[in-house]
C-alpha cells in the first residue's frame, strides 16, 4: 500500500473499502496496530517535531482526512488519491463491526460525550457491541491507572478501539500502547462529538470544496484560531515548495 510524502508525513494512497480491507485482515492476525487520521494540523505537526513525526510515519496507516492533504495527493501525481474522513470510516467501520460482530471500544473525551456517543451507535447499529467506553482524566495518567486502563481495554475483548483524546495526544497514546492493547486503534480527534451531535459538522457542499476548516473555525473561534492560523499558510507554503520541486525535478 503505497505511502506519499506531503512534506515530512507519510500519506496513504487509498480508500475507504481498503482501510476495512485492512482492519479486518489485521484482526483475523489478532496483532496490535494503529491508524492515523491525517490533516494540515497533523501534517505541520510532523513538520515542527521531529518525534511527532516518527509516531506518525511508523503508523500502520496514515488516512488523508484533510480535503487539502488528498488535493496535494492529486496534484503529486496520484490522480487515485481520495480523501478519507474520519467520521466516515468510523460509521463504516462501525457498521461492519455490527455484522461481523467485532467488539468495539471507545477511549476518550468526556463521559457526557461518550454516553451520547454510545446512544448513538446503539441507535444507529442496534447490535453493535461496545464493551467498554473510557474517559481518562484530562491530566497525565499515573503508570497504575493507565496499567488499570490496558487490563480493562484487553479484557474487554476490545478488537477495534477508538481514541478520541485529540492530536497529537491521541497518537502518542497510540503508538505507547502499540503492543500493549490488543486492538486495531484509530484516533478519531472529535468524532464522538461530532457523530453525537454535541458539535455542528459541516455541510457535505462545504467538505467538498475543502472548507471545512472555516466552518470549524466559525464555529469555535476561541479553542482554533491559533491552531488555524499557525498551520495553514505555513503548510499552502511549504507545500507549493514541495509541489515545484517535484515539478522540475520529478522527485517528491
Amino acid at each position: 500500500m503505497k505511502r506519499e510524502n506531503i512534506l515530512t508525513l507519510q500519506v496513504n494512497i487509498t480508500n475507504l473499502t481498503n482501510v476495512l480491507e485492512n482492519i479486518e485482515n489485521w484482526l483475523k492476525n489478532q496483532v496490535s496496530h494503529y491508524i492515523c487520521v491525517s490533516n494540515v494540523h497533523m501534517c505541520m505537526e510532523t513538520y515542527d517535531s521531529s518525534e511527532f513525526c516518527d509516531i506518525i510515519n511508523n503508523a500502520d496507516m496514515v488516512i488523508p482526512d484533510g480535503k487539502p492533504l488528498a488535493l496535494g495527493l492529486k496534484l503529486l501525481g496520484h490522480k487515485d488519491a481520495q480523501q478519507v474522513r474520519g467520521a466516515d470510516v468510523t460509521l463504516a467501520i462501525c457498521e461492519q463491526a455490527e455484522q461481523m460482530g467485532w467488539v468495539i471500544g471507545l477511549y476518550g473525551g468526556s463521559e457526557q460525550a461518550l454516553v451520547d456517543f454510545k446512544q448513538f451507535l446503539l441507535t444507529q447499529f442496534p447490535s453493535i457491541k461496545i464493551a467498554c467506553a473510557i474517559s481518562p482524566p484530562f491530566r497525565e495518567l499515573t503508570d497504575e491507572e493507565d496499567q488499570a486502563y490496558i487490563t480493562q481495554i484487553n479484557q474487554a475483548g476490545v478488537q477495534i478501539l477508538f481514541v478520541g483524546l485529540g492530536c497529537p495526544k491521541q497518537e502518542h497514546w497510540m503508538a505507547v500502547h502499540k503492543g500493549k492493547v490488543n486492538s486495531v486503534m484509530l484516533g478519531v480527534g472529535a468524532v464522538f462529538d461530532f457523530l453525537s451531535g454535541n458539535k455542528k459538522e459541516a455541510p457535505r457542499w462545504v467538505q467538498s470544496i475543502g472548507m471545512e476548516w472555516l466552518f470549524r473555525l466559525i464555529s469555535e473561534p476561541r479553542r482554533l484560531w491559533k491552531r488555524y492560523l499557525k498551520h495553514n499558510p505555513r503548510f499552502i507554503l511549504f507545500f507549493g515548495w514541495q509541489l515545484l520541486r517535484h515539478k522540475v525535478s520529478g522527485k517528491h
